[in-house]
């Protein structure tokens, strides 16, 4: 509850140091560059070490490529059915198939779950989100806008994006790194991420919507945050997979939109108003379909 509280808190202030204008209108980009340079790279130098690799693992694996996929399809089915514009369509095939399962995924794991199931978003956030992001993302941008996105450069970003290379760190040297002294600094630093990523949430909401967006913005809200996690809870219930792994996985899978898929289609030009407010409404939106699919894990 106490976390619960934190995210709230934060949130909360960071709405209003944005409507106050107390900050420069961009200075939750610093927040977040913090955030990727720093504490989420400290809190997977402090929690995989502690991970026993099984089979278990797997599914953080394949669940948000499962999501990434019925996210597409029904992205495209919808446009089809209602004819939505080009770009309501590209706006569509990046939110609903990419989750934010980083900056509002992992502070969520650890106010429902705990800290120690926090290495587990990171194993799915690692090589599903961020993987998909910098791979499917970029070829949507390709396709849907101006901005030209080369193989060598997506490589490039993949290999050098701080939290990934944190994380072949953590695999590499686990045994280091468990040692007291330097796990408790990793810790502490890691703690920060929390306030720090919540308040930057707070500070870039946006909640204006376009005329017309209406109802591309509730079906995507809708088949986010509600259709694809049940889905993917009920393919787990029928392997009979009930693990905290799985766990993770179902409530990772439940995520609202990627504030950095929004941001991409923001730059880009695609709807922006759309990609705002899928963002902004999304996460305020989680905080009570989290906690009614929760009940379910």
């Amino acid at each position: 509850m106490e976390n619960f509280i934190l995210i709230f808190i934060c949130l909360v202030l960071g709405v209003l140091l944005q409507q106050c204008k107390v900050f420069t209108e961009n200075s939750y980009q610093t927040l977040n560059l913090y955030v990727i340079w720093v504490a989420l790279p400290a809190l997977i130098l402090s929690q995989v070490p502690k991970l026993t690799f099984s089979t278990d693992l797997f599914v953080l694996l394949w669940v948000p490529w499962i999501v990434a996929i019925l996210g597409i399809f029904l992205a495209l089915a919808a446009c089809k059915f209602f004819s939505w514009s080009s770009e309501v369509k590209a706006v569509l095939l990046l939110t609903l198939p990419l989750g934010n399962t980083s900056f509002l995924g992992l502070p969520m794991i650890e106010a429902f779950f705990g800290t120690e199931m926090v290495s587990y978003g990171i194993i799915y956030d690692q090589f599903g989100s961020f993987l998909l992001l910098s791979t499917y993302g970029s070829l949507i941008l390709a396709l849907y806008s101006t901005q030209k996105q080369s193989i060598a450069g997506v490589t490039k970003r993949v290999f050098t994006f701080p939290p990934f290379l944190a994380l072949l760190l953590a695999l590499i040297f686990a045994r280091q790194l468990q040692q007291p002294d330097l796990a408790g600094c990793f810790r502490m630093i890691g703690a920060s991420l929390v306030p720090v990523v919540m308040l930057a949430i707070g500070m870039q909401l946006k909640m204006k919507l376009a005329p017309g967006q209406t109802l591309a913005f509730f079906y995507t809200m809708g088949v986010k945050l509600l259709v694809i996690p049940f889905i993917i809870l009920l393919v787990c219930h029928l392997m009979g997979l009930t693990s905290n792994a799985s766990r993770i996985a179902v409530f990772e899978a439940g995520m609202p939109p990627m504030v950095t898929a929004g941001a991409m289609a923001m730059s880009a030009g695609l709807a922006p108003r759309l990609a705002a407010a899928l963002v902004g409404w999304g996460i305020l939106f989680s905080f009570a379909s989290l906690s009614f699919l929760s009940i379910f894990l």
